[in-house]
């Protein structure tokens, strides 16, 4: 752990003066992202790189390592095959020696303390750090962590023919007594350690959302959903299901010896330098357990309106109704279309130290600093709309539910927002005018809607054509007929495909781009909705008054080639 802060001991080693101090941490304070004092006082030439290495091994109490003119005969070794490339570069550690079950690593980022808990959860060793120069690390990582030389492909090779762990594994699979003692030694295996580091690594680091664990009779699925759209991986040998599923169990504080009912859990993680956390969810199949991990990977959102991807007048009408100081927001779109996100950006933006807010959420994905965030936890009867009551007690000024389920939460809801509060929320609606349906099938009588809902934002995510395979094509008749365009609009225009390369993973497609349909309420809007209009009548009147229609964006997006004609009819099919 640290003790001293490091601008204090470089004073106390005699490396600057108390005046140089004062300078740097004036420097430190004007940075972007809070950047390190180390850093910022070799940028400004005020400590070399052998004086700041020696301060922070006096810092966190860990000793220092020259690695100048370090070889491959001391690279190589049992503590070589212990790192993998991916591992060595995310973590920037060079692992030195592997002895009684100790790894000694060195690294250039001591300041990183979960670093020691995460390797030592990933590599199955307890860690010894030393610190090392961070242009020698670098140096050392690009000359011998760089090869690839190990695929998934290879890992799976050796582990099919690795009869001794076959055995274990379909002993401890099976339906009779338990061993614990024998599952964690299995979970914590060099090899399944091995494949499990390399799978979570290589899914982080392209940017997945999900990755599925799949157990069925005759094989073990690994799946991986990126960009929406899930990708099956080389799967491994079906033996291995209860090895895998167990050692991420481990890794997430799990029963391993439960097997009959659902458990959930979380992995924390530092990747890069950055955080990220699993969701772990494991659920009982007539073959095992399946289980599926939800990577909220911190670094991949920027919560930020300006980059959700709002063309500039649906975004400067978003922006002005959710400065109002009262009513309700809603967002709407099916799981994983980038509700939480628009509406986390949101916040963020009304972050400030004149309102409080607080969120209620299942589960709280993102940590915002300045906000009170409450975890939904049903098991004990903390739900969307016990929390909602507690929070009006809060004295709040904006309020994020994170989802309306029922005509008890719709309630409290609309009360806050009567009552002068902002309330920003969720539905599962096709579009925005169906939400106000939506609303009325709970319960909740047109005059309150009216009273009180200001906007809904229907949003979707289509993936993007890889610029570096992207093609031309003619638009045929049946993509015209199921886009619904008239083909005067596309005449003398082509449409575009991606063909697949390796930038894409062969899919043609790399990242996604939001859908935006919009609906404010005015007065004549309200109007309808107190009639009782249909939700047809709403959406052709709000068409009229200028929404643009998720359609209707992506078909803008199809001609200017962002985005291709199946991925706009796959996402709004139910919205023409």
């Amino acid at each position: 752990m640290a003790g001293r802060k490091l601008g204090q001991i470089f004073v106390d080693l005699g490396y600057i003066n108390d005046d140089q101090l004062e300078m740097l941490v004036e420097e430190q304070s004007q940075s972007q992202g809070g950047q390190l004092i180390g850093r910022i006082a070799m940028d400004m030439g005020l400590v070399t790189d052998d004086e700041l290495i020696a301060s922070l091994g006096e810092q966190f109490r860990l000793q220092t390592i020259d690695l100048d003119g370090i070889d491959r005969e001391i690279i190589d070794g049992p503590h070589r095959e212990a790192v993998s490339d991916s591992m060595a570069q995310l973590y920037r550690v060079i692992p030195l020696q592997l002895n009684d079950n100790v790894l000694t690593l060195a690294t250039c980022d001591p300041q990183n303390i979960a670093m020691q808990d995460e390797l030592r959860r990933f590599l199955g060793y307890e860690i010894r750090l030393l610190v090392a120069s961070e242009p020698l690390i670098l140096k050392l990582i690009d000359k011998y962590f760089n090869e690839d030389s190990e695929s998934i492909e290879s890992i799976i090779k050796e582990l099919e023919i690795d009869n001794e762990l076959k055995a274990a594994s379909l002993a401890l699979a099976g339906d009779g007594p338990i061993n614990l003692g024998d599952m964690t030694e299995l979970a914590n295996s060099a090899p399944v350690r091995k494949l499990l580091n390399m799978v979570l690594l290589l899914a982080i680091k392209d940017h997945a959302s999900d990755i599925h664990f799949e157990p069925f009779e005759d094989e073990f699925r690994i799946r991986i959903k990126a960009d929406g759209v899930l990708f099956e991986m080389v799967p491994p040998p079906r033996h291995l299901a209860f090895a895998i599923t167990t050692r991420i169990k481990v890794m997430a504080n799990l029963n391993i010896s439960e097997r009959r009912l659902p458990q959930d859990g979380r992995i924390e993680l530092t990747v890069g330098g950055h955080p990220v956390d699993l969701r772990v969810s494991v659920m009982p199949t007539m073959f095992g357990e399946s289980v599926v991990c939800r990577v909220l990977d911190r670094s991949v959102v920027s919560l930020d309106l300006n980059n959700v991807g709002m063309n500039p007048d649906i975004m400067g009408q978003f922006r002005e109704v959710i400065s109002k100081p009262n009513g309700i927001i809603l967002v709407t779109g099916p799981t994983g279309s980038g509700k939480t996100t628009t509406l986390y950006s949101a916040l963020s933006e009304l972050n400030s130290d004149e309102d409080k807010l607080i969120t209620t959420e299942d589960p709280v994905e993102y940590d915002i600093d300045g906000i009170i965030q409450i975890p939904i936890n049903h098991d004990i009867g903390v739900t969307f709309a016990t929390a909602l009551r507690a929070i009006l007690r809060q004295d709040p000024d904006k309020i994020l539910v994170g989802e309306i389920r029922d005509y008890e939460t719709a309630e409290i809801a609309i009360q806050a927002s009567l009552t002068g509060h902002t309330v920003f929320s969720t539905l599962h609606t096709n579009d925005a005018p169906s939400t106000v349906t939506r609303l009325k099938d709970m319960g909740v009588p047109a005059f309150l809607i009216t009273a009180t809902v200001e906007a809904i934002l229907a949003q979707r995510l289509v993936r993007r054509i890889c610029a570096e395979c992207r093609e031309e094509i003619d638009p045929t008749p049946e993509m015209l007929t199921e886009l619904e365009i008239d083909p005067a609009r596309v005449e003398g225009k082509k449409f575009y495909r991606g063909v697949g390369c390796g930038s894409c993973a062969n899919t043609g497609y790399k990242g996604r781009i939001g859908l935006f349909e919009l609906m404010i309420l005015d007065d004549e809007l309200r109007e309808m909705i107190m009639e009782n209009k249909t939700t047809d009548d709403l959406r052709n009147r709000a068409k009229e008054k200028g929404m643009i229609l998720l359609r209707d964006m992506g078909i803008d997006y199809v001609i200017d080639g962002t985005t291709s004609a199946e991925e706009v009819i796959r996402e709004t099919v139910l919205d023409a």
